[in-house]
């Protein structure tokens, strides 16, 4: 089993941090890597003509490593909403058709459908939380719904953030494709710790940003986009996603075709010389792990918490409906005032989520960690 990568993170051992799905920490290496990016900042006249064009590109290589995708098809975007603006941007939606979202998804993958229903003539189906926390036949009953308008799309999260459901892809792709319907993943909280093969797959679009669970800075993420969409309008209309536009041309348009593939459709400004570096090693380093090796440790360690919490009262999801890395407990009368904030004072950190107390290690996360939660929560819980 992957033993625990603390050594590679700055996380005093007093600070139990168990909150990866709001925020990872930086390892080490991303910390020196950005410091050193500032300071490439401040004297932009040492870069080399190609270096952006080098960041662009081990940046869009390391996302579609971690979905193994061709880096041709991945585009660099500063965070969901924009890639799923994007997508819809190129889509048609039939009139009459239903578009499927979650209960309480977050709102990137949600939103965007809400504001173009009633201009584009199909109505936004959502799936309620299921009482029995199974997701994935939850989505299927509403896919498969007898009588219904036909399903145009699914935009859906992978792994739910507000109670760590996990919804079986391979079903849920299945039936959209019986149903000739387009699929939309946003694989926020997935990303990096469970496999994905989107060549197996095939979604229409995937999306993840890397401050969660690729240890990466805020304002970086990417859009995955099949090849039979990439012939698409881009949300921005920019330089870089046309043929042959460039400053250094004696005619500045020469060519205003676009490129050829999801290059097209990286966003403005995407010269971050700061964060993009940053978000690469931090991919790199989880592909180093590989998702297998991530998903085996988290599912040890948020499965002894499981055991342990039941004790205290506190529901859990079944260990096959939930994601291995996310456990989020429910209490019979509600969580009691104040515990997440009593458990920072204690030095343990986890997040409160729709009524739930939301528990997401990392690699840098060991049983030593998992034993104070426990201690802490039962002290808080007075039993």
């Amino acid at each position: 089993m992957l033993a625990s990568q603390r050594e590679w993170f700055d996380v005093p051992r007093e600070i139990c941090y168990l909150n990866s799905a709001s925020y990872s920490p930086l390892p080490r290496r991303t910390l020196e890597a950005g410091r050193a990016a500032v300071g490439r900042k401040g004297r932009p006249w040492t870069l080399d003509p190609d270096f952006a064009r080098r960041q662009h590109e081990r940046a869009r290589t390391a996302a579609a490593r971690l979905i193994n995708a061709d880096p041709a098809d991945i585009a660099l975007i500063p965070s969901i909403s924009y890639g799923v603006a994007t997508a819809a941007k190129m889509l048609t939606i039939a009139r009459g058709s239903r578009v499927i979202v979650l209960e309480n998804d977050h709102s990137s993958p949600v939103l965007e459908w809400h504001h173009r229903a009633e201009a584009q003539g199909f109505a936004v189906e959502t799936v309620r939380q299921p009482n029995d926390g199974d997701w994935t036949a939850a989505v299927l009953a509403v896919i498969e719904r007898a009588g219904a308008p036909p399903v145009g799309l699914a935009s859906i999260s992978s792994v739910h953030w507000s109670d760590g459901g996990l919804i079986d892809l391979e079903q849920v792709t299945a039936a959209l494709r019986r149903h000739g319907a387009l699929f939309l993943i946003d694989a926020t909280q997935s990303a990096g710790v469970l496999p994905m093969d989107v060549k197996r797959l095939d979604p229409d679009f995937v999306l993840f940003p890397t401050y969660k669970w690729l240890i990466g800075p805020y304002g970086r993420a990417f859009l995955y986009v099949a090849k039979r969409h990439q012939d698409g309008i881009p949300l921005e209309q920019t330089a870089a996603a046309r043929r042959n536009v460039r400053a250094e041309n004696e005619v500045y348009f020469t060519d205003l075709a676009y490129v050829g593939d999801a290059r097209r459709f990286d966003m403005g400004e995407r010269d971050h010389f700061i964060s993009l570096e940053m978000a690469a090693i931090g991919m790199e380093m989880v592909a180093e792990w590989g998702a297998p090796a991530i998903t085996e440790r988290l599912a040890m360690l948020t499965e002894g918490i499981a055991d342990s919490v039941r004790s205290l009262g506190a529901r859990v999801l079944e260990r096959q409906l939930r994601a291995p890395h996310i456990l989020c407990l429910g209490f019979a009368n509600g969580m009691p005032k104040g515990l997440v904030e009593g458990l920072a004072n204690d030095g343990v950190y986890v997040a409160a989520r729709l009524g739930r107390l939301r528990v997401s290690p990392h690699v840098f996360n060991d049983e030593a960690d998992t034993e104070r939660f426990i201690a802490a929560l039962t002290r808080r819980l007075g039993t």
